[in-house]
């Protein structure tokens, strides 16, 4: 069979040498730091007011575990990252400040832990029972919490009422059932949050999602322009907190924030604004003003972002004419592993875990057990990288994907395996690498979690198949932009 691949973007497929099924499928958790795992260079900065900040885990829970550069800097699990926040309100108890635990949103998608359940669960439902076991102040929904009902459902219903009015989708509503059978649109969780620290100060949040349009049947998404002009908003913020506390799950350095912003700023133009957002799978950080600070924490696991202010009380002082100092933040990325935990929180390797955290590790390692995510498809002789390697090249997953897996895939039970084909793809179904060793199952839903299916187009004469690649590769600039753009809204 003859296949003529052109490829738009980038991909990747998992593909191994196979091994046979003699061996032991328990899921045991591999722990590959190094010795020589590089310490933060310095302390942490603290504030009055202080954010550890999660977003896009995308079930990331168990750490990562290959021993490829650069994972090992990423391998603390989520059961060590609760110990850490543990140690961490301690601190902040000694210091006589405030520190605060925020996530942006998109726990669903992304490895064994929440795609691989058995049929006729639900997506991330068992490993979202971990999640809430941290102590989180504020939390915001995600796109990906939105492809399919039942797992927007699952939200409503299960994990939004565990934090007890701190989960918001401002503009998120799901559809359900009144009790006399009446179709009715509600928050999946809460519009907005109003609520006081330990120290006694006022916060006042939202928790917003970009206009996303691919949500499932009966969740609907509110445009944030539209979302801004709402009654309910303008109450919300008519009221001046000692600080406005936003998260979303939104690109902090474009996208619709300044929308947010400058709806609270027309009303309260110096009270201080702290943003959390999400989505883009970046380390990023903008200020809108001298008196706000706007950070995104990356994905996977592989970020814990940390914000810092130092406040002071001009937003207090109603007779004040004089336009405030800025206000002095600190931020920091820092990689999630033991090296880094124990030295932002003073522990040694005796005394880091709390009962707390280990009971989550050994929790996540069962559930990966019960999952079969140690079941063992072969093994990859080297690593095999989205875009480290360039394609064509033998570390490509591209030409992996291209050269050896479509061929094989694609004359399984195909009464068309004679005809000559011409497969175009992008990157969006594929979402990390494959690193040498073995290939599990929790590997194959790391590498690719989605249930794609193919386009089929019959009986296309091949100098206008030809053409497709070309046409869409080549594309005016301003339509290139905006395909970019429309597809980076949803891929990730």
């Amino acid at each position: 069979m003859k296949i003529i691949v052109g490829i738009q973007a980038l991909s990747v497929i998992t593909a191994t040498y196979a091994c046979a099924h003699d061996h032991d499928h328990s899921y045991t958790h591999r722990s590959n730091v190094p010795l020589t795992l590089t310490p933060p260079s310095r302390p942490l900065e603290w504030g009055d007011i202080n954010i550890i900040h999660t977003t896009d885990s995308h079930g990331w829970l168990l750490g990562h575990q290959k021993t490829s550069f650069p994972e090992p800097n990423y391998s603390g699990d989520f059961g060590e990252f609760a110990s850490f926040v543990a140690h961490m309100k301690e601190l902040a108890l000694k210091k006589d400040v405030d520190l605060l635990l925020v996530d942006s949103g998109d726990l669903h998608d992304g490895t064994g832990l929440t795609d691989g359940f058995p049929p006729g669960g639900v997506d991330a439902h068992d490993a979202n029972k971990f999640f809430s076991q941290l102590p989180y102040d504020l939390l915001t929904i995600g796109n990906h919490e939105l492809y399919i009902y039942a797992n927007a459902l699952d939200m409503h219903l299960n994990f939004a009422p565990k934090f007890k009015g701190r989960y918001l989708s401002s503009n998120v509503n799901i559809t359900l059932l009144d009790e006399h059978g009446n179709n009715v649109s509600i928050p999946v969780g809460e519009r907005f949050a109003k609520f006081k620290t330990r120290k006694g100060r006022q916060i006042t949040s939202v928790g917003v999602l970009y206009d996303f349009t691919d949500n499932a049947a009966n969740t609907t998404v509110q445009k944030v322009e539209d979302m801004v002009k709402e009654q309910w908003f303008a109450e919300a913020i008519e009221e001046e907190p000692d600080l406005f506390l936003l998260v979303g799950h939104m690109p902090v350095q474009r996208d619709d924030w300044p929308l947010v912003f400058n709806a609270v700023r027309a009303v309260h133009p110096y009270t201080p604004i702290l943003i959390f957002g999400g989505h883009t799978h970046i380390r990023d950080c903008v200020q809108l003003d001298g008196r706000s600070m706007s950070l995104e924490s990356g994905r996977y696991m592989e970020t814990v972002g940390w914000m810092s202010a130092k406040l002071d009380n001009h937003s207090k002082n109603k007779n004040s004419k004089s336009k405030p100092k800025n206000i002095k933040f600190s931020r920091r990325y820092l990689d999630p592993n033991r090296v880094t935990y124990e030295y932002h929180t003073r522990k040694d390797k005796t005394e880091f875990d709390t009962e707390s955290g280990m009971s989550i590790t050994t929790g996540l390692k069962a559930l990966a057990a019960a999952f079969d995510l140690d079941f063992l498809f072969g093994t990859a002789p080297h690593d095999f990288t989205i875009n480290r390697d360039p394609y064509p090249s033998e570390g490509s997953s591209l030409s992996l994907f291209a050269a050896d897996a479509l061929p094989v895939a694609l004359i399984v039970n195909n009464s068309r395996a004679s005809i000559p084909n011409l497969i175009i793809t992008n990157s969006g179904s594929q979402r990390f690498d494959i690193y040498a060793g073995p290939f599990t199952k929790n590997d194959q839903l790391t590498a690719s979690p989605f249930t794609d299916q193919f386009l089929f187009i019959p009986d296309i004469k091949l100098s206008v198949a030809n053409a497709v690649l070309a046409s869409l590769n080549n594309a005016g600039a301003e339509n290139r932009r905006s395909l970019i753009q429309g597809r980076e809204a949803t891929e990730y």
